[in-house]
This record gives structure tokens, sequence and C-alpha cells, in this order.
């Protein structure tokens, strides 16, 4: 819709809100005019699909260390790289280690 007043090539009438729109090039969300896209790192592989001979087991605490953290909580997957159904196997067997004392539920320093 064109305002009637205003001069060719000018004024085309964008509602209530001016110039910002969802989506637009400049709002409250919108600050990315002029800059680059957002490129991500390279997608992470689970490693127990990639190595088949690799197997998550309670009795192997050395290879469970891997994916906690210094503090002892389990890893999650988006920073593990680790698939749904391996994640869901790997912290079953991180409680069962945790209850047959192969590895500690929190960290050994006390704050």
């Amino acid at each position: 819709m064109r305002n009637q007043d205003a001069p060719q090539g000018q004024g085309v009438d964008r509602g209530p809100g001016g110039d910002r729109g969802a989506g637009g090039e400049r709002g409250e969300r919108g600050e990315r005019a002029g800059r680059q896209p957002r490129r991500f790192g390279r997608r992470k592989v689970c490693p127990f699909c990639a190595d088949k001979t690799l197997y998550i087991d309670y009795k192997t605490p050395s290879m469970l260390k891997r994916f906690i953290s210094e503090r002892g909580k389990i890893v999650p997957r988006r920073i593990s790289g680790v698939c749904a159904q391996h994640q869901r196997n790997l912290c079953l067997e991180i409680k069962r280690a945790r209850i047959m004392a192969f590895m500690p539920y929190s960290s050994a320093t006390a704050d």
C-alpha cells in the first residue's frame, strides 16, 4: 500500500512499527545486517559408531572418564559428539560404575 502524498519511489506503508519487521535488516534480534553468515565447525562423529570395536562397559572407568566433566557431571551429547543411542547407554554405564564404586559421584575437591 502506498501513501498518496509521498513522492514516487518513497513512502511505502510498512504498517505499525516502521522499518522493523520480523526478520528485517535491523531490530532487536536482527543486528546481523552486513555481516557474513555464521559458520559452524565440523560435525562431531560418535566414537562408538565410528569404531565398532569400542563398547561401553561399566568395568572400564578409564574409557568412561572421557565423558565426565572435572566436576563429575556427565557431558551432554552436543559437547561430546555421541549419538543419542550411545549417550543413553553411556549414561547408564556411568551410573552403574558409580554404584559399583568404580567412579566417583562428584569431584574429589571440597569447595
